[in-house]
C-alpha cells in the first residue's frame, strides 16, 4: 500500500513542521487526497496540519481558493504559475504558514488544459520560499501517477523545510 512507503516521509515532515512552529495546508488536485492522506497518518497531525481539500473541479477550485475567475488568466492546469497560485492561496485561505499544492494530469482520460498524461506540478508557498517541481512519468497509469505526484509533492516539502 502506498501509504507504507509514505509515512516515514511523513512523521520526517511532521517533525520537521513542528520543530519550526509552523503549519501547512495542502490542495490536492490529481493526487486526489493523497497528499493529506499521507500526512494524517502521523498522530497528532493537528499539531502542524490545518486543512486542505481536493481540487479536481472548478466549483471546488472557486471554494477552497476564493480567489476571482480572472486571476487564472492565461493560466492552465498542470502549470508552474497555476500550481503555485493554488500554494499561495491554500495557504492564506486555512492562515498557515505553508500551502503545498499540486496539479497535474493522472491519465486514463484527456485533461481539460490538453496537459499529457502524467505531467505533475508540485508548488510549495511558505517564509521566505515559493517553490515548484515538475515531474513527467510519461505514463497513462492513473494509479502509478498518483502515487508519483504524491511522492513528488512530499518530497519538494521535505527537501525545502530541511534546507
Amino acid at each position: 500500500m502506498i501509504f507504507d512507503d509514505l509515512a516515514p516521509q511523513a512523521l520526517r515532515i511532521a517533525a520537521l513542521l513542528c520543530a519550526r512552529g509552523e503549519k501547512l495546508a495542502v490542495a490536492d488536485g490529481a493526487t486526489g487526497g493523497l497528499i493529506a492522506a499521507s500526512l494524517l497518518t502521523v498522530p497528532g497531525a493537528l499539531d502542524f496540519f490545518v486543512g486542505g481539500g481536493v481540487v479536481y473541479s472548478f466549483r471546488a477550485r472557486d471554494v477552497l481558493f476564493d480567489l476571482p475567475r480572472e486571476a487564472y488568466k492565461g493560466m492552465r492546469g498542470a502549470s508552474e504559475d497555476y500550481a503555485l497560485l493554488q500554494a499561495r492561496a491554500i495557504r492564506d485561505n486555512f492562515h498557515a504558514d505553508w500551502g503545498l499544492a499540486e496539479s497535474g494530469s493522472v491519465g486514463g482520460s484527456s485533461h481539460p488544459s490538453g496537459a499529457p498524461a502524467g505531467r505533475s506540478v508540485a508548488a510549495l508557498a511558505g517564509p521566505g520560499a515559493e517553490l515548484t517541481h515538475m515531474i513527467e512519468t510519461g505514463s497513462d497509469d492513473r494509479i502509478d501517477n498518483m502515487a508519483a505526484f504524491t511522492r513528488n509533492a512530499l518530497n519538494l516539502l521535505e527537501n525545502t523545510l530541511s534546507a
